[in-house]
């Protein structure tokens, strides 16, 4: 079952310069979430102009908008996956096309040199050095096969959201009490899904990682040379604390969602909740962005140490 959640790899023989239907399926989704955000928009000016003279109108609008702002969102954030998983499997091509190059163009070393084994310190941080690519790390093995039910589950909660989000609007007349129930439920869920959705960014970004390190490998294997490995930067270990972090506090911010919902029995003490919660539930969000950063950084990194290890290959064929 874990295999098949796995991005397959794609064939050797795969052109190179072949388009990625990936990358314009990602850009037509995002297209759909900020034309959702832009009816979202629309409808909160309109709200806006009816909130004094119509307060109840003015706040079933605002109910359904949230939910749809959210999702527009939402689906943004699954846009990004989309191209995210386009990116993995043209790493693979580019890895082929590399191994396959540098055979070429690999010059033999001017004299016999023992190979290097074990910890070196490298320009990009410390590094080891082996005869045959690493393995690769847990917490890639887990990125590869955790991305795609972490999309899935935040994709539900979100439109979940949606739906609550409309059962909301429509007792924001007659039950004020249960409307206060369904928005809790609203944001407490949205908001979950959205850091599930980030999540498996989260894990998508772990697994080009990984692709880097056990392509970079690869192709010094087969060249018969040494096998040199960056080991898991500050950045990488942030990445995966912040993201952890992140998750908890979104979930814990749902379960007080729920709390909210059932011992508020006033407006009053409703609100005394989520003046609060909504911070919180942005601050998970941000601990998961700023994971987010970090996992771009070490990409940039990983990318800067193997560019400078093909060029030492090809200077000196070592």
């Amino acid at each position: 079952m874990a295999a098949t959640l796995q991005i397959r790899r794609p064939p050797p023989t795969v052109d190179p310069h072949a388009r990625s239907g990936y990358r314009n399926a990602g850009a037509l989704i995002g297209l759909v979430g900020v034309a959702l955000a832009m009816v979202a928009l629309v409808a909160n000016v309109v709200a806006a102009d009816r909130i004094t003279d119509s307060p109840v109108d003015a706040g079933e609008i605002l109910a359904w908008s949230f939910g749809l702002a959210t999702t527009a969102f939402g689906v943004l954030k699954f846009g990004i996956a989309v191209v995210l998983i386009g990116i993995v499997l043209r790493l693979w091509v580019r890895v082929d096309t590399v191994k396959a190059a540098l055979a070429r163009l690999k010059p033999e070393p001017a004299k016999a040199v023992a190979p290097e084994v074990g910890d070196i310190d490298t320009d990009f941080g410390p590094a080891t050095a082996s005869t045959v690519a690493a393995e690769p790390l847990f917490i890639h093995r887990v990125a590869k096969v955790a991305w795609a039910p972490m999309l899935a589950m935040g994709t539900m909660a979100v439109v979940a959201g949606l739906v609550l989000s409309i059962a909301w609007s429509g007792n924001v007349a007659d039950d004020a009490s249960t409307a206060r129930d369904l928005q809790a439920w609203t944001e407490g869920l949205q908001f979950l899904g959205e850091a599930f959705l980030l999540g498996g960014i989260s894990f998508l970004l772990g697994t080009i990682l990984a692709g880097l390190r056990e392509g970079g490998g690869e192709v010094q294997e087969s060249l018969g040379v040494t096998v040199k490995t960056l080991k898991m930067p500050l950045t990488a270990k942030l990445f995966v604390g912040l993201m952890a972090a992140g998750m908890m506090v979104s979930m814990a911010q749902f379960v007080l969602y729920l709390v909210a919902a059932s011992s508020s029995q006033t407006a009053t003490s409703f609100a005394a909740w989520t003046a609060w919660l909504g911070p919180v539930r942005g601050f998970g969000l941000g601990l998961l962005l700023s994971g987010i950063v970090l996992a771009l950084v070490t990409i940039g990194t990983v990318l800067r140490f193997q560019f400078d290890r093909i060029a030492t290959i090809l200077r000196t064929g070592l």
